[in-house]
């Protein structure tokens, strides 16, 4: 039984997506934590009302990101995860804590990585004319937004989009991707190599959504 911590900054949606399919497809897993830099984080209302225990460590307490960041650890750590998994955090990580769990970090970013790292992945998505933009999981190291990719999942660019329809459809991708990515953690299926991450037994890395979708 692997004990998963989840960080979330608002409203989690998809921490709600991973934690609905824990319960739904019974993973040999338990969401040990789920842990805001912000006391007014709407996705606390939701774990609490699942029974998953939370925590808030402000980061508005702290004089710098290093003390921030080793309080946080010392919290995250006392729920002993086996897995720390980014659910819209939006705060950037120090190298010590990123090394602290090297390989056992996940997050989620809004793009089809290496492209378009950082913010306002739509709007730029838009003004380069890509044809698929999407969404990827990936192991979290010191380098912002880079690190072995997990899956990834890809939407059509739509002639009327907008980078908030965008966003909304890329959304809808990543709540179906990170929940398989975090299963095939927990089910030891994960393996980094040479910088590459593997899946055994192998399956497709990748998900194309629909139009529609």
């Amino acid at each position: 039984m692997k004990n998963i911590v989840i960080l979330i900054s608002g409203r989690g949606s998809n921490m709600e997506a991973i934690v609905n399919s824990l319960a739904a497809e019974r993973w040999p897993a338990r969401i040990a934590a789920v842990i805001s830099n912000r006391p007014d984080a709407a996705g606390l209302a939701f774990a609490s009302s699942r029974g998953v225990p939370t925590a808030v460590v402000d980061h508005r307490d702290f004089a710098d990101r290093e003390t921030f960041d080793a309080q946080l650890r010392t919290v995250v750590d006392g729920y002993s995860p086996d897995l720390v998994v980014l659910g819209g955090f939006m705060r950037v990580l120090t190298a010590g804590f990123v090394d602290h769990y090297r390989g056992r970090m996940l997050n989620v970013h809004p793009s089809l990585l290496p492209s378009f790292p950082g913010l306002k992945t739509h709007a730029r998505a838009l003004a380069e004319g890509v044809k698929f933009h999407g969404a990827t999981v990936h192991f979290v190291t010191a380098d912002l937004d880079h690190g072995p990719i997990v899956l990834q999942g890809a939407v059509p660019v739509l002639a009327a989009d907008t980078p908030d329809a965008l966003q909304q459809r890329v959304l809808q991708i990543e709540h179906r991707i990170y929940p398989r990515a975090v299963r095939w953690f927990v089910e030891d299926r994960l393996s980094v190599d040479d910088g590459l991450a593997t899946l055994t037994p192998p399956e497709p890395q990748w998900w194309f959504a629909t139009e529609q979708a």
